[in-house]
């Protein structure tokens, strides 16, 4: 089992993606990135904290690579849009890949390249941020499997 934590905007739609991947086996939605400690949901929407909304999972990598799961983070949002997705702007909806190992790393770094080398998302550019996991802020109970406690699919995203 290995963990991998992404941050692509809103994290209800994000974690119900990746929450329905075969090979992930939980979820759960936080922030990261950040300079407080224990923020919550109000801290991090003020745009002050330095968090990202993110999901942590955890995954099994004997049946689900960290490249399909790069792979998906891309499919997810727009990695062109600095501190936006969709409807919703500030740093806490930032494009971010926070690694757990320099294998992690590695791998994200090289994706990016090769995105960008495919020219995927040409005439923009890919702003997603590579950064080491940090301390993982679990977001109030309320938000995790937000969709899925209502009967939603997907919102947005």
């Amino acid at each position: 089992m290995e963990k991998a934590t992404f941050g692509a905007g809103c994290f209800w739609g994000v974690e119900a993606a990746f929450a329905a991947t075969p090979g992930v086996t939980a979820t759960a939605v936080g922030y990261e990135g950040g300079a407080m400690d224990r923020p919550t949901y109000k801290n991090v929407c003020t745009d002050q904290t330095g968090h990202a909304e993110v999901v942590e999972l955890d995954f099994d990598n004997e049946k689900l690579s960290y490249e399909k799961l790069l792979d998906t983070f891309f499919a997810l949002h727009d990695p062109t849009t600095m501190n936006r997705q969709g409807p919703d702007w500030g740093t806490q909806y930032r494009s971010a890949i926070f690694y757990h190992s320099p294998e992690q790393q590695a791998q994200a770094i090289a994706k990016i390249e090769q995105l960008t080398a495919e020219g995927k998302y040409k005439p923009k550019r890919i702003v997603t941020k590579v950064e080491p996991a940090q301390t993982f802020w679990r977001a109030e109970e309320y938000h995790q499997r937000y969709l899925e406690k209502r009967g939603l699919a997907s919102c947005h995203i």
